[in-house]
């Protein structure tokens, strides 16, 4: 299998089964219900690990959560409550959101908060080598004694020391590894700099090497992560000769009104509100439409498109079973293998009549649901039944209005020689 990594350009192949395969993907800061674009990372990771299990591989998903950062104590002080509460309050919601997707869990789910430890023994070791240095009672990493800085997201030096300038820095390209506590942070934990809390991108180095080890297979995440987070997640870690992620996966944005669906910006659309509106098969049917190194628009549109395909896989399985040719699943597993091309195994599934091949790639993706076919409650058959009769006794008024009851229902009554079918609307 070969994936396309950031850090080199190329696309990389993955070492024979059964591996093992390490996997980190960046996971969310919580302090509010993560918006639809958050969802992305953390199916594409389940996905893949899905198909790597499936040919064969070991492997272990780790996907963190961020519940100590900038943001959580900014909307903490925006509440009035502790920034504690506030982060335990959104990973719940996190769970809850990301258990309706119906992937299962990653393997590892570290939080910053209980990785602490690890966090202060990495940054001492930086600083006992001089590859960090204490200022004011913040740690500072210096990025000139890593001359590979840059290489992973072509960042330009207006772009490295744009980020946070500070006074106490000695280089402003300079990231903090960790930073004393500020008069509105409720939260801070001891160290031997005074007490604090730990900088975001230390936070996942620490996390991947004590779930992973030093070296690992697969570091994914949103592309806007490239810089400054995943620079200087590979910048702290290399510097101590840890070889790191060997593939750097970086899948596209989801958009909405081409702009990036960002909490900052305002174009949110939580991943709660898409769950309810369009439900899980939808959603996944619709992530499965882009390249996932791509952006990819989101908006009603191409949901309801997205519905009409989870539909018509539906649809097969009211068929009869028609077996595929022999090469049907050497071209799903050859889309896949070549850099995880979800849309060419996409459209290759919307090829099949079998069952059996389509309840396979189901399964890969968590689509398992479309293949059951959906029982109509006894109300629900009983309109049909009256709206068939009056049909047949040409009352086509009575038969409008038993029609809209079904629907208002949630029920669709379609017509079909000798009959009519009763499908859940969706």
């Amino acid at each position: 299998m070969r994936l396309h990594d950031t850090l080199t350009g190329s696309l990389v192949e993955l070492s024979p089964p059964p591996g093992p395969i390490g996997m980190y993907v960046c996971g969310s800061t919580v302090y509010q219900r993560i918006h639809v674009g958050n969802s992305r990372p953390f199916v594409l990771g389940l996905w893949l690990r899905s198909w790597l299990r499936h040919t064969g591989y070991e492997v272990t998903l780790v996907h963190n959560i961020t519940d100590v950062d900038d943001r959580v104590y900014a909307e903490a002080v925006r509440q009035g409550i502790p920034s504690r509460e506030l982060s335990e309050r959104a990973t719940a919601w996190f769970f809850e959101d990301t258990d309706d997707l119906g992937l299962g869990r990653p393997d590892i789910e570290p939080r910053a908060t209980e990785t602490i430890q690890e966090i202060i023994a990495f940054v001492e070791e930086l600083v006992e080598r001089d590859l960090a240095y204490v200022a004011n009672g913040d740690v500072y990493f210096r990025v000139a004694r890593f001359p590979e800085y840059g290489r992973l997201s072509r960042a330009q030096l207006e772009d490295m020391i744009a980020q946070e300038t500070s006074d106490l820095k000695q280089d402003q390209r300079d990231f903090a590894l960790w930073k004393s506590q500020k008069p509105h942070e409720d939260a801070a934990w001891e160290s031997p700099w005074g007490p604090g809390r730990p900088g975001w991108h230390i936070e996942c180095s620490a996390m991947a090497e004590k779930t992973l080890g030093p070296e690992f297979e697969i570091h994914g995440g949103g592309n806007d992560l490239r810089f400054p987070h995943h620079e200087n997640e590979l910048a702290q870690s290399r510097s101590l000769g840890h070889p790191f992620a060997r593939i750097w996966m970086h899948n596209g944005m989801l958009e909405l009104n081409e702009a990036k669906m960002s909490k900052s910006l305002g174009n949110i659309v939580t991943l709660r509100n898409v769950l309810d509106v369009w439900g899980r098969e939808a959603l996944l049917v619709f992530l499965m439409t882009g390249a996932w190194s791509k952006p990819v628009d989101f908006d009603d549109e191409v949901m309801k498109q997205a519905a009409a395909r989870a539909d018509r896989f539906r649809d097969v399985f009211r068929s009869p079973h028609e077996p595929a040719p022999g090469s049907a699943w050497k071209r799903f597993a050859a889309a896949l293998e070549d850099d995880f091309n979800t849309p060419a195994a996409l459209a290759v599934m919307h090829e099949w009549r079998d069952h059996e091949l389509l309840r396979r790639a189901f399964a890969i993706f968590g689509l398992e649901s479309l293949a059951e076919q959906e029982v109509a409650p006894a109300d629900v058959a009983e309109l049909a039944e009256r709206r068939q009769a009056a049909r047949e006794a040409q009352d086509f008024e009575e038969a409008d209005r038993l029609r809209a009851e079904l629907e208002a229902a949630g029920w669709e009554a379609r017509d079909e020689p000798g009959g009519y079918r009763l499908v859940p609307r969706r």
